[in-house]
């Protein structure tokens, strides 16, 4: 099979695009709810530090709680626990929506918000992240986990025009009450699924995060990658923060710059996700380039000296930032033993997004204080010195004696 088949393949298994249709509604929803959770909180607050609480507040449970969610996913069916958190998350967006509508919203509901949504996550991430392969055989699962990237990137490109029309038309709270509804989407499709091959159910085992750390230290390859994935989440992915405040002090715009931004990202990140299906053996070493392209990418973008330059750039992340998630992703899925993946995704879910509240905050109190251009600069120079930090200690480990 040619790679550009194989890249597509999982679209002839038709319980995987069943859930491939849902989840791109779902999120389609999910980045029209970003646009306007940033946008409002900025423009209550007019804070780069608050978007970066909503942050820390979103992703806080992640980092406690991320591998007791992926022990669930383990043990328990996963699409109940999916059925089960897309109905949680249908509530809160829903009454958020009633709170903004009737102009009642204050940024404390909008943390509270956040903190909620987070708990909800550290569950549902983990879950959703190993479901896929209750879906497809393990000969399509990286095609699968890439479509999938591609998907959301793609729902990246609507979601922002949709919020920033709602936004300047009829109000960010129908912002809410659309992403509410949209919930509708991954619930019929998980409902609809002809047949899923579950996971065995494993027992409950003490002491789930050191035996999955264990795991996971036994196995280099696999280290390092989560070791590069969680630097690259807590440092390189505040794009709210940043790209919020690049806007607004930056270059001059408004909300309607920023969903821009957005699109740009979601242009290379569309790119980037099917180019990483191409590759149908992904080696340590080409991931690593990957987040070092990544880094190198932004650093740019935040020294640019004008805004068309700026935007390439952003492209260049997308597609950069992409290729590295849907390469790590779907190789420590398929490098882990399928009886311990729901913990394995859930460690890996707790260092991408679990370090969100320390770097959300940092990056945070930078922006505020020495200005977008510094703050973006050193969510780019991080990754990058990681990578070469991390490519350079894996050539010495394997240099012959």
């Amino acid at each position: 099979m040619t790679a550009a088949v194989e890249k597509f393949a999982a679209l002839s298994n038709p319980g995987y695009r069943t859930y491939l249709i849902g989840q791109s509604l779902a999120n389609t929803g999910t980045w029209m709810q970003s646009i306007a959770q940033d946008w409002l909180v900025l423009r209550l607050t007019h804070s780069a530090f608050a978007v970066g609480l909503v942050m820390t507040l979103q992703f806080l449970p992640t980092m406690l709680l991320g591998v007791h969610g992926g022990q669930l996913a383990d043990r328990y069916p996963r699409r109940r626990i999916l059925l089960t958190t897309q109905s949680i998350n249908a509530v809160l967006t829903g009454l958020l929506a009633l709170l903004t509508a009737a102009g009642a919203v204050r940024v404390a509901h909008l943390y509270l918000f956040a903190l909620l949504s987070g708990l909800v996550l550290a569950v549902d991430a983990p879950a959703r992240q190993a479901f896929v392969n209750d879906v497809v055989p393990p000969g399509l699962l990286r095609g699968a986990v890439s479509l999938n990237a591609a998907v959301f990137q793609t729902t990246r490109l609507v979601g922002p025009a949709i919020a920033g029309l709602l936004m300047g038309t009829v109000g960010t709270g129908w912002v809410f009450a659309l992403n509410a509804l949209c919930y509708a989407g991954p619930t019929i499709g998980l409902l609809r699924l002809p047949s899923v091959s579950p996971a065995r159910p494993t027992t409950h085992t003490p002491g789930a995060l050191r035996s999955t750390a264990r795991y996971v230290a036994d196995r280099p390859h696999v280290a390092r990658t989560i070791l590069l994935v969680g630097i690259v989440g807590t440092f390189g992915l505040n794009f709210p923060i940043v790209l919020t405040a690049m806007a607004t002090d930056t270059f001059g715009g408004g909300a309607g710059i920023y969903a821009v931004f957005n699109v740009m990202l979601a242009i290379g990140s569309v790119t980037g996700a099917l180019l990483a299906a191409t590759w149908s053996h992904t080696r340590l070493r080409l991931i690593v380039l990957a987040g070092a392209a990544f880094g190198v990418s932004q650093f740019a973008a935040a020294v640019a000296p004008g805004l068309g330059l700026f935007l390439v750039l952003l492209v260049a992340m997308g597609l950069t930032n992409l290729a590295f998630q849907a390469m790590a992703n779907s190789s420590v899925q398929l490098w882990s033993d399928p009886r311990l993946r729901g913990r394995i995704m859930g460690l890996y879910m707790l260092v991408f997004t679990g370090g969100t509240p320390i770097g959300a905050p940092i990056i945070g109190a930078l922006t505020s204080h020495f200005g977008a251009r510094l703050g973006m600069s050193v969510c780019g120079a991080v990754p990058a010195v990681a990578a070469v930090l991390l490519a350079a200690n894996h050539t010495l480990r394997h240099r012959p004696a």
